[in-house]
């Protein structure tokens, strides 16, 4: 570490760029042609630890040589200088690097339209736009357009002044820790939500406001990194099936391989899958799988200029590969192992400062005693060198890179261990 963060190129820099925009949310400028693997440099030179990485986005680490010959090889050029509207101009070669990288997507399924159907959708109102509803759970962040808001229930910063839809909203366990001393207790507070779920339910279609779809994240991220059993889950999607509703599962952050599985929702063992899975983040790019009868029978009902990237297609192709041959999936569940032992070690030591620490793989969390206890132990580490991020109220988040091995882990262990023995 050279300066303290931000250093003053850092702090120009977001002077320079709050003339321009609102700035507020910068943590600091970055130099990302110097930043390599697990490791983040700013513009003062100062050389980071990333446990945060670009908020849970970064698969296999800043400036992965294998990324870097794939994006110099001749033939790969045209792919990210012409990008094309998939929806009606798509690539020779875009099915085969769909099969290389996401290998399927499919979409949803209606039947036809009637006259009334078609022309009262046009001025909003029903049967054309028919006043369904999306059941979701308190502490929840699914995104910021409109429909994806009226499910995201996590900071009321996101949702202020935007008009939303009187969709129904349960509340998601709150665990006790350790798990194993508060076994009953959690299954209390599980079966609790899930009676809510399926009142909810009941309860809007009283109100015409069909349940038409269940959305929920493995781990609630934004809220505050909330755990749930993974028969909470197997049983909250029986009730979907039970009810008609569709079932759709956000892996946008917890997809990708941090968990120790590729999709945090084969820890479940469902009998049943989703309907719908979306992801994003780690997968480089955005989107949805889903059942065959989600399919839509006429186009333009999913649609939009780019549809996607080839591009990216081509980097998450190579991504998989990094990840398969350096068997990163077992890297994440070893390192994870090592980062939550050592968690718990550090709560042990300072519970006046860390509680509840949780995690899965290296998804992993921690409690502090306020929001400004956490916000201070977050700046204190990013001036040792460490990058940390925040959620809920009072969490702190881990993020680490699919790279991110158990030596990364000590390490970070090590310097933690000195700020909260010297944190006052």
């Amino acid at each position: 570490m050279k300066t303290e963060v931000p250093g003053p190129r850092s702090q120009e820099l977001m002077k320079q760029l709050n003339a321009i925009q609102n700035a507020e949310a910068v943590h600091f400028f970055c130099n990302y042609e110097e930043s390599r693997g697990n490791y983040l440099v700013d513009v003062d030179g100062n050389r980071m630890l990333d446990l945060y990485s670009q908020i849970s986005s970064v698969p296999i680490g800043y400036s992965h040589p294998a990324l870097a010959k794939l994006v110099q090889q001749p033939q790969n050029v045209n792919t990210f200088i012409n990008r094309p509207a998939l929806g009606i101009l798509p690539p020779e070669n875009f099915v085969d690097k769909l099969q290389e990288s996401l290998f399927s997507g499919k979409e949803r399924g209606q039947r036809g339209f009637s006259r009334e159907e078609l022309e009262s959708c046009m001025v909003n109102q029903a049967p054309g736009c028919p006043d369904y509803s999306i059941l979701s759970f308190m502490g929840a962040f699914h995104g910021r357009t409109m429909g994806c808001l009226a499910t995201t229930h996590s900071k009321a910063i996101h949702k202020i002044d935007i008009p939303s839809f009187d969709w129904p909203i349960a509340p998601f366990p709150r665990l006790k820790y350790p798990l194993e001393e508060f076994e009953k207790d959690n299954q209390q507070e599980e079966a609790r939500c899930l009676e809510e779920v399926e009142d909810l339910i009941v309860k809007y279609r009283k109100k015409k406001k069909t349940v038409a779809g269940i959305i929920v994240e493995p781990i609630q991220s934004e809220g505050g990194d909330n755990h749930a059993s993974d028969d909470f889950f197997r049983r909250l999607r029986d009730i979907a099936r039970k009810h008609g509703c569709a079932f759709l599962v956000d892996e946008v952050q917890t997809g990708g391989g941090c968990t120790g599985k590729f999709w945090a929702h084969e820890h479940w063992g469902l009998d049943d899958p989703a309907d719908v899975m979306t992801f994003s983040k780690k997968m480089m790019t955005g989107g949805f799988f889903h059942k065959e009868e989600f399919r839509p029978s006429a186009p333009y009902r999913i649609f939009n200029t780019w549809l996607g990237d080839p591009s990216k297609n081509l980097l998450l192709a190579e991504v998989i590969n990094v990840i398969k041959r350096e068997d990163l999936l077992n890297n994440a569940a070893h390192a994870g192992k090592v980062l939550l032992t050592g968690l718990l070690e550090l709560q042990a030591r300072y519970p006046q400062l860390i509680s509840r620490a949780r995690g899965r793989g290296t998804f992993c969390a921690f409690d502090t005693p306020d929001e400004s206890t956490r916000n201070k132990l977050i700046l204190i580490a990013r001036n040792k060198g460490v990058v940390l991020g925040g959620c809920g109220d009072r969490s702190i988040r881990f993020r680490p890179m699919l790279v991110f091995r158990d030596h990364h882990a000590h390490l970070f262990l090590n310097i933690f261990s000195d700020i909260l023995a010297n944190f006052k």
